[in-house]
């Protein structure tokens, strides 16, 4: 403990997103964490994308998901893709900043506690081989272990397989992100049986369209799941 203390009178802790110093590690400023667009109030049961209205009504759908059924059941985002919620995605994303799941972790948590079902498994959506070798890390396995741990669920991180190499969706419009998530992936033919017969958390960073959780939701419910939950850690929205 006294280690401890000399090392955060040297090195105090600091905002995860600017110099600031803050009570404690991987926290947020108050400037920073005014900025941060986290999702509150009455939001999409499907995807978490806020809806217009007040109170805490269930079963309430976006127009996307209305006009566009989805084939996983219910979905929850911690914030949406904008201003600071969009610049710590990015750092996590290809910055290499992988301390960002923890607190990322604990904004997922707070957003997944509603979807937990007895014998929920989670899963990270995975990348194609190739973009893994080259970004090193998969920051959805980061984000989905972490959470697995915080939840004390399994954590299956090679469920999935991605095929083939569908490349970025940046710039695709909506038909064209599904038609290159059509088919895009698999289950891994060793983990089937600990999908087949129980529901799972699927794990992302960012929710746009959803073509890339349906991609992976067609593939889990294939092999047996009995229910896809989502979860992201920030949305686009419409607004956004």
């Amino acid at each position: 403990m006294k280690m401890q203390a000399v090392i955060a009178a040297v090195y105090p802790p600091q905002c995860v997103t600017c110099d600031t110093q803050v009570a404690s590690d991987f926290g947020l400023c108050p400037a920073c964490w005014r900025a941060t667009p986290f999702i509150t109030g009455l939001t999409c049961g499907t995807c978490g994308a806020p809806v217009a209205g007040e109170g805490d009504e269930t079963g309430v759908q976006c127009d996307d998901c209305l006009a566009n059924p989805r084939p996983w059941s219910v979905g929850a985002a911690a914030m949406l893709y904008r201003d600071n919620g969009r610049k710590l995605v990015l750092a996590l994303k290809h910055g290499d900043r992988m301390e960002l799941a923890r607190p990322a972790v604990h904004w997922l948590r707070r957003a997944a506690q509603p979807m937990v079902r007895p014998g929920m498994v989670v899963v990270p959506v995975p990348l194609h081989w190739l973009r893994l070798l080259r970004r090193r890390y998969n920051q959805a396995a980061l984000l989905s272990g972490g959470l697995a741990r915080d939840l004390g669920l399994p954590h299956c991180p090679d469920a999935l397989l991605r095929r083939r190499n569908t490349g970025s969706q940046e710039g695709r419009d909506r038909e064209a992100r599904f038609a290159a998530l059509a088919g895009a992936f698999t289950i891994h033919p060793r983990r089937a049986a600990r999908i087949a017969g129980r529901p799972v958390l699927l794990v992302d960073d960012v929710m746009t369209s959803g073509a890339t959780f349906a991609g992976a939701a067609t593939a889990l419910i294939a092999a047996g799941a009995t229910e896809v939950c989502v979860l992201s850690l920030a949305r686009v929205a419409k607004d956004a």
